[in-house]
């Protein structure tokens, strides 16, 4: 089972919008990323986001851009100060693939946790509109299998047209 983690899209600044919705370089960015893995024929099952603004907008551009069998849906344990062993015990009996829109600390704790055991080591650096790719083994036991920031889209841009 993969998991794709993603943090939500750059926002605008909560002085223009209090709820702080995407930017349009965080919409642009977020598109890269979602058409990275539909070019990849990548799908879930579900995309799961926190219900801020920002987050439910980037897996909406998820949802719209790549297969997926559900979603986007609300989860109640994504918000950026929530307990990262919420999610990883969902992750523990989820078994379909899922991508994940959530905040920082939250996901870099979820990802240090799933594969130290300890939530506060952040062996990965997220960035807004990157994607981390996680792999499940048979026994439980996590993987870090690839990681992709915007920065690195932007050079394969112009190839990912539709």
């Amino acid at each position: 089972m993969r998991v794709y983690l993603v943090q939500h899209g750059k926002a605008k600044p909560v002085e223009v919008d209090p709820e702080r919705s995407l930017s349009a370089e965080g919409r642009e960015e977020t598109l890269h990323a979602a058409q990275f893995l539909r070019h990849r024929r990548i799908s879930v099952a579900l995309i799961l986001h926190s219900g801020k603004r920002r987050a439910e907008e980037t897996a909406h551009i998820f949802a719209e851009t790549m297969r997926s069998a559900g979603g986007p849906s609300k989860l109640d344990c994504l918000a950026p100060d929530d307990d990262p062993r919420l999610l990883a015990n969902f992750l523990r009996v989820y078994t379909d693939e899922l991508l994940i829109v959530g905040h920082l600390p939250h996901l870099e704790r979820v990802t240090s946790l799933l594969l130290t055991g300890e939530p506060d080591r952040h062996p990965i650096r997220f960035s807004n509109s990157g994607i981390v790719c996680l792999e499940k083994s048979a026994s439980g036991a996590w993987t870090l299998l690839w990681a992709v920031t915007p920065e690195l889209l932007k050079v394969g841009a112009p190839s990912l047209a539709a």
